[in-house]
C-alpha cells in the first residue's frame, strides 16, 4: 500500500512538471532543466542558452565584465568556445561561452570556488541586458 501511494505521488509530480512545460528535475541537490531559456545550476555553474550567435554573445560577456568592473581579466577565445576569468566584487568568476548551433550559444557562469547561484544569476541578467541592447 505504501509503495502504491509513493508511486502515485511521484507520477503526479512528474505530470505537473510536464504540464507546466518545464522538464525540471532535482538531481543530487542540483536543479536540472531542459530547453532554451532555462537555467541549470549544476556543480556550481549556472548555464543557459542564448538565441544569438557566438560573436554577439562573446561581445555581451565582455561588456558585462567591463560594466561590472571586473579586474584581473583574462580572456581565452578559440573557434566556437572560450572563457573569461576575472574578479568581480572580490570573487573569482569564470564565464564560459560555447557555440551550440546556429544562433544558439551556451553560457556557463561560476562565481567563487563552489559556485554562487544568486551572483551567477545577476551576471546572466547583465549578459541578457547587453544582448537586448544590440
Amino acid at each position: 500500500m505504501q509503495k502504491r501511494i509513493r508511486r502515485s505521488v511521484l507520477l503526479l509530480v512528474v505530470g505537473l512538471f510536464i504540464l507546466t512545460g518545464c522538464a525540471a528535475v532535482l538531481v543530487g541537490g542540483a536543479v536540472v532543466g531542459a530547453g532554451t531559456g532555462t537555467y541549470m545550476f549544476i556543480n556550481g555553474e549556472l548555464k543557459t542558452d542564448y538565441n544569438f550567435n557566438f560573436d554577439k554573445v562573446w561581445s555581451a560577456v565582455e561588456k558585462t565584465v567591463a560594466t561590472m568592473r571586473g579586474t584581473e581579466v583574462a580572456p581565452a577565445k578559440g573557434i566556437g568556445s572560450g572563457h573569461i576569468d576575472s574578479v568581480i566584487n572580490g570573487e573569482k568568476v569564470r564565464i564560459s561561452v560555447t557555440f551550440k548551433e546556429k544562433d544558439i550559444t551556451t553560457v556557463a557562469v561560476r562565481v567563487g570556488m563552489i559556485g554562487d547561484e544568486t551572483a551567477s544569476r545577476m551576471i546572466h541578467a547583465n549578459i541578457a541586458d547587453n544582448l537586448a541592447k544590440k
